[in-house]
């Protein structure tokens, strides 16, 4: 039989953390929940959960090191995945009521308020992926449960890069009240928007195609 992967599902306070662990257990990953520096960064794969305000879960990462061990992961190229918060604080800055909170700054762009009717957007919605997506291979056409009122609305690094030494970030998009970025496969950095715990069986999916990733 082939091996499990080992991840490491960040413990620092905020997330879904027993629905991600028991998420990725099913899919075949050998999953501990700890705040453990030196664990995190020997993991074949680091998930980076989050929930409520932007501000409250990079003070909850920083009690933790989390900005360390996430710099230090991806700076070596090992794989991180952030999901819901634990997407948005990849990008350099969260915007809430004009409130501007410093991110992790892996990603150039700003966070902040969904322009749409209804706030915040909660429940089930397509993604539209891009080709060659591996995150989305087999589930390019599902839908994924989404609770969140904030978003990155642009993703300036598809700009930026040099895609002549580096290989383009794959950004897959949906829309509540206007265009918002969903998931992100930039390297060794991958993200979602939605919550692939919470997303039947595309999340199972999806948290199955990101596993098998890391052998």
């Amino acid at each position: 039989m082939p091996s499990q992967p080992s991840v490491v599902v960040l413990d620092y306070g905020f997330g879904n953390v027993r629905s991600a662990v028991r998420a990725l257990e099913r899919v075949g990953a050998r999953v501990e929940l700890t705040s453990d520096p030196e664990h995190a960064a020997e993991a074949d794969g680091l998930v980076v959960p989050g929930v409520g305000a932007f501000a409250a879960v990079m003070n909850g990462l920083r009690g933790v090191r989390g900005d360390q061990i996430v710099d230090r992961r991806l700076a070596g190229g090992r794989p991180v995945l952030g999901i819901c918060v634990g997407m948005q604080v990849m990008f350099e800055r969260g915007d809430e009521h004009g409130d501007r909170t410093e991110g992790l700054g892996e990603w150039p762009g700003t966070v902040d308020r969904l322009e749409a009717e209804v706030v915040p957007h909660m429940g089930w919605s397509t993604v539209d992926a891009p080709e060659g997506t591996r995150l989305f291979a087999g589930i390019e056409d599902q839908r994924f449960y989404f609770v969140h009122s904030y978003a990155a609305r642009s993703f300036p690094l598809s700009e930026q890069v040099d895609t002549e030494r580096l290989a383009p970030p794959l950004v897959t998009w949906s829309e509540h009240g206007g265009r918002f970025v969903a998931a992100v496969e930039n390297g060794p950095l991958a993200a979602t928007q939605f919550h692939p715990e919470k997303s039947g069986d595309a999340g199972a999916q999806l948290l199955e195609n990101w596993v098998r990733s890391l052998d």
